[in-house]
């Protein structure tokens, strides 16, 4: 299963604030050289490598001699804003021995819900590869609000998982303090197939630099292999460790793909967008979507819940709450409010030629579960 990873020829790396630090919380230079020697050695064997580092707020304290992360978001922002500069510095610095330029690219969740910026994220990624350039992405926590506080791409692994999606990387790689995902003995499980068996496996505890868990690193897994693509967590201090990754070493945990096709571009970004609203159905209309390639129809919808307008992405969600899917919406709430429950000849009775049959789409609709 691992011989596939031979074949990779594009590849997200992300690197979390405490495997980039050292013993005394500080941003590790020593390491990061370590990292910029494997990508200039996998760049040679027409490798693209994105890396998305965390770090920034990290970076900040050590530099503002802060103990303890900052909990006021102006402070955090400002940290922030320090960090920023020193940790693309010491990237860069690593980087320059192998004669290779780095670019910063910071994002905000926005960057990812709306389809335009969506694109040009991707196009300009695939620029600066172009360029023979190495991105550098990370999210914009100086703008950000409330993302700081609640934390809205899970210490970078959502994000990372995102970029993974837009640029169609044949591998996402999160390089983390552990061996991959450990097992009730606390031995690494090697491959994991099917998310939802390994789900107890799932531990809540989290560094005191970082934001993120194993939780946010099986959500990123989610993303990846139901895209058609693989991931792989493993501890990042490891010799040698994107490149032993991608001989096909037995080296962390490897999440396999959950489909043999891989997804297009518009159903990632559709996977990915966060939903305007949501549209809770019935029991059967969730079995319908599960099970077979159908759209929704306005007669399955027991529920409305936002204001959405047409051609949103809305979660679409079982009475329990399970969220099974996203789709672009072919109406807004306030005409969903009043037709659903109805048959589509009723619906065309009330809505004239404001009318669709369909609610979301079988094209339009990307299932979750």
């Amino acid at each position: 299963m691992r011989d596939s990873l031979a074949t990779v020829r594009s590849l997200v790396v992300k690197l979390g604030t405490q495997v980039l630090s050292d013993a005394s919380k500080r941003l590790d230079v020593a390491y990061l050289a370590l990292i910029a020697d494997q990508i200039a050695k996998l760049r040679q064997k027409k490798v693209e490598v994105t890396v998305v580092s965390s770090g920034a707020i990290g970076s900040g304290m050590a530099e503002l001699g802060l103990a303890r992360r900052p909990t006021d978001l102006p402070q955090l922002q400002a940290v922030a804003a320090v960090g920023q500069r020193r940790l693309m510095d010491a990237w860069a610095q690593v980087f320059a021995p192998h004669q290779l330029h780095v670019a910063q690219v910071l994002l905000t969740r926005e960057d990812i819900d709306q389809r335009k910026r969506f694109l040009n994220l991707r196009n300009t990624i695939r620029a600066l590869h172009d360029l023979g350039a190495v991105p550098i992405i990370n999210e914009n926590d100086t703008i950000s609000t409330d993302e700081l506080i609640r934390i809205s791409f899970g210490d970078n692994d959502i994000l990372a998982a995102n970029v993974a999606c837009a640029l169609r990387s044949d591998l996402m790689v999160i390089l983390s303090n552990v061996d991959g995902v450990l097992d009730a003995q606390g031995k690494p499980v090697r491959v994991i197939e099917r998310i939802e068996d390994a789900q107890t496996l799932v531990r809540s505890e989290k560094s005191a630099l970082g934001k993120g868990g194993m939780s946010s690193k099986f959500e990123a897994a989610r993303m990846i292999t139901r895209a058609g693509e693989m991931m792989v967590v493993a501890y990042g201090r490891q010799e040698n460790v994107l490149i032993r990754i991608l001989r096909g070493e037995e080296v962390g945990t490897l999440f396999l793909p959950r489909r043999q096709d891989r997804s297009s571009s518009r159903a990632r970004w559709i996977g990915a967008a966060r939903p305007a609203g949501r549209i809770i159905v019935d029991e059967g209309a969730a079995k319908a979507i599960q099970q077979r390639d159908v759209s929704l129809l306005p007669a399955g919808i027991v529920k409305i819940d936002g204001d959405f307008e047409k051609g949103d992405v809305v979660a679409i969600e079982t009475p329990q709450g399970l969220k099974i899917a996203h789709g672009l919406t072919n109406y807004p709430a306030e005409d969903l409010i009043k037709i659903r429950g109805m048959k589509s000849s009723e619906v065309r009775a009330l809505l004239k030629e404001r009318a669709y049959d369909e609610v979301v789409h079988r094209d339009n609709l990307v299932k979750l579960v």
